[in-house]
């Protein structure tokens, strides 16, 4: 069922959180239709009250997995279908754009446009793109290949050799990738064992030049830092997690973004050495968006990492990761990421006017999406 049209209300007496500034001021919000039409003190219109609230923008997760396969053996339609409670649910929390990094096929987005289904906005990458052996290659030893997504509708993500790689970033488009992402370096497991086998400086390059002559950006995972560099020095946009960064992929990131998905890993052996990466990138200025890794079961959603973020940035710096610095790394800056005149109305209602970030989904009062009030 399509959704029900927006119409102009005033959310009235909250404070609103600037995330440039990481100052509050008392405000009050003209929504008009799916727009921020007014934000000032006194504006007239039917009224929301917000007072004793915070008004952040609309939160951003620029790396989810919403339709990833669980470890169990089930029917590839299990996919699909677990990602309309997905979905449903970080919009309920205030997340109201997302990038998936490898699950979700175009089918996901068009239920969400002809309003089938509750979520984000989403952006899609399909599969992840990696050379033979590699994070995109799914082989065991007692079956050989095995493809645990198997639908058209994801195609084959491996490559070898620059021409290959052209040909797997067009395979991504042609069936309606907004994004493309590459494993730069292989799984976490894989560089914990020596057996990390990631792409040729040459296939990187290739990679992301054919992603550009397609209008399409890259995210490239990485956690090693000679992976960071090579990402980096290809041309992609964002590189995602950056466990083990050192000197060289800091000064290589200020080139691009950095998203550390601190959750999945937070409490494992690496968690220190994570935080210590994200603490070396904080300090050297480089850009830092949020992405929660959602691929973990139970889920880790973007409040989560919100809160392990800010234990080392900072709530200011940790909101800001994800909404405007979130909103320019997917080149949505010009349309949502701040609470101001003429951007999309995607607000969030916490309760109370401070920035603690410990329990998100609890202070969450309201949320805005498109401006329509989500139930």
């Amino acid at each position: 069922m399509p959704r029900p049209a927006a119409g102009c209300v005033v959310l009235a007496g909250a404070r609103v959180f600037d995330p440039e500034t990481g100052e509050t001021t008392r405000a009050d919000v003209r929504l008009d239709g799916s727009r921020i039409a007014e934000v000032g003190r006194g504006l007239d219109g039917p009224r929301v009250d917000c007072s004793g609230g915070l008004l952040i923008p609309g939160l951003i997760d620029c790396h989810v997995h919403v339709a990833f396969p669980r470890p169990e053996p089930l029917p590839r339609s299990a996919r699909v279908l677990e990602a309309v409670p997905v979905l449903r649910g970080l919009l309920a929390r205030g997340i109201t754009t997302v990038r998936d990094a490898w699950g979700a096929d175009a089918g996901h987005k068009h239920a969400l446009r002809a309003g089938w289904i509750a979520g984000p906005d989403l952006l899609i990458s399909l599969r992840q793109l990696s050379p033979t052996g590699g994070l995109g290659d799914g082989w065991e030893p007692p079956a050989g290949a095995v493809d645990h997504f198997g639908d058209p509708s994801l195609p084959d993500p491996l490559f070898d050799g620059p021409d290959a790689a052209r040909a797997a970033v067009r395979r991504m488009v042609r069936a309606g990738a907004d994004w493309i992402k590459v494993g730069a370096s292989g799984a976490m497991r894989a560089v914990r064992e020596g057996t990390n086998v990631r792409p040729t400086d040459d296939e990187l390059v290739a990679l992301v030049d054919e992603a550009r002559r397609c209008g399409r950006d890259v995210l490239a995972h990485a956690h090693t830092s000679a992976a960071v560099v090579s990402a980096v020095r290809a041309g992609a946009r964002s590189v995602e997690h950056g466990t083990f960064l050192d000197d060289d992929a800091v000064a290589a990131l200020e080139h691009a973004w950095y998203v550390p998905t601190l959750a999945p890993i937070s409490a494992g052996e690496f968690a220190e050495t994570h935080r210590r990466s994200l603490r070396l990138a904080g300090e050297a200025g480089v850009r830092i968006a949020a992405g929660s890794d959602l691929a973990p079961r139970p889920h880790v959603d973007l409040t989560t990492e919100l809160r392990l973020l800010a234990a080392v940035l900072g709530e200011a710096a940790a909101l800001k990761a994800a909404t405007t610095e979130a909103a320019r790394l997917l080149r949505l800056d010009d349309d949502r990421g701040r609470i101001e005149p003429g951007l999309r109305a995607d607000l969030v209602l916490l309760d109370g006017t401070d920035l603690d970030l410990t329990d998100l989904p609890g202070r969450t009062r309201a949320v805005w999406h498109d401006g329509r009030r989500v139930r």
